[in-house]
């Protein structure tokens, strides 16, 4: 890359942060795409905590909370957001005291959000527990930050191989098809790890990316995070192909909306694929291309 790309490159970077920041405040639209997502740093504005647990819901229009537990207490600690008629997540918290991001993505209206302290086994004590009311700014937003699931930040190694495999591309498609090859290319299964890991694991994109190698989490975990890196909204979807435990990657085209199963685990090998989106007279020719066939699927969790 010339002296002179390189300075476009690193002059558009800024002003993508710059506009982050904005929008954290509400005066931006939604990042482009190619523009670089983080998480908004609007902390502390509106938080709902005791001397257990800090619920900090500053973020509720931008599509997730951020939950630390307090107790001091080196125990299991879980989590659960709920919204009536929706699902609910659990995602398992630190007893550190570290913050830990998790998305509301079922998009608009009142969450439960409840933290919980193990007693004994499978017995755990509410801790806290919050209803609050979302209206996103965008129903896109919890597929474009990091969250516990998909955990990223800007200028890490895998926002910089992000970068350079999507450097000489400039649709959407084509910036999936990369990231697609390079992680099927590169990466290997870890036998080991599969045989070993344990209830509560979560991928460090970063770590898979240096090892080349993870189970389909950590597969799933990285390609949404570059594709997130690279401004393309990207749901992380875990369910059922049939019986069989299944993941999966919906990303959403502009001017064509989400396509389901664009990347997809059959529990052997990952594939392009997209069984449910139908090719219409107005679809391009591009995304009719890129989408195939499958079987019936089970939508379990979003992340």
């Amino acid at each position: 890359m010339t002296t002179a790309k390189l300075r476009k490159s690193a002059l558009f970077r800024m002003m993508a942060l710059g506009l982050i920041l904005l929008s954290v405040l509400g005066l931006a639209p939604l990042p482009a795409e190619g523009m670089v997502t983080t998480v908004a740093q609007r902390t502390g504005v509106t938080v709902h905590n005791n001397a257990k647990v800090s619920i900090d819901a500053s973020n509720l229009e931008e599509g997730y909370v951020i939950i630390r537990y307090l107790g001091g207490r080196d125990i299991r600690i879980k989590a659960q957001i709920a919204k009536k008629d929706g699902s609910t997540y659990s995602y398992d918290i630190n007893s550190k005291g570290d913050p830990e991001v998790l998305p509301l993505t079922e998009g608009d209206g009142a969450y439960t959000i409840g933290v919980f302290e193990q007693v004994s086994g499978n017995r755990y004590a509410q801790a806290h527990s919050v209803t609050v009311n979302a209206k996103l700014r965008d129903q896109l937003l919890p597929f474009l930050y990091p969250n516990q699931y998909v955990n990223f930040t800007v200028g890490s190694a895998v926002d910089k191989q992000a970068q350079e495999l999507t450097k000489s591309v400039t649709g959407s498609l084509d910036k999936v098809r990369e990231v697609y090859h390079f992680v099927t290319k590169n990466l290997t299964y870890d036998v080991e790890l599969a045989k070993s890991v344990q209830p509560g694991y979560l991928p460090n994109v970063n770590a898979v990316l240096e090892r080349k190698k993870g189970i389909c989490f950590d597969y799933a975990a990285l390609m949404s995070a570059m594709l997130r890196l690279q401004g393309i909204p990207c749901k992380l979807v875990i369910g059922y192909a049939g019986t069989l435990y299944h993941a999966w990657i919906n990303v959403f085209i502009e001017d064509t909306g989400w396509i389901d199963q664009a990347i997809f685990f059959n529990g052997t090998e990952w594939s392009l694929m997209d069984p449910t989106f139908v090719s219409t007279s107005n679809s391009s020719n591009a995304v009719r291309q890129f989408v195939g066939q499958g079987n019936s699927y089970t939508q379990k969790f979003v992340y």
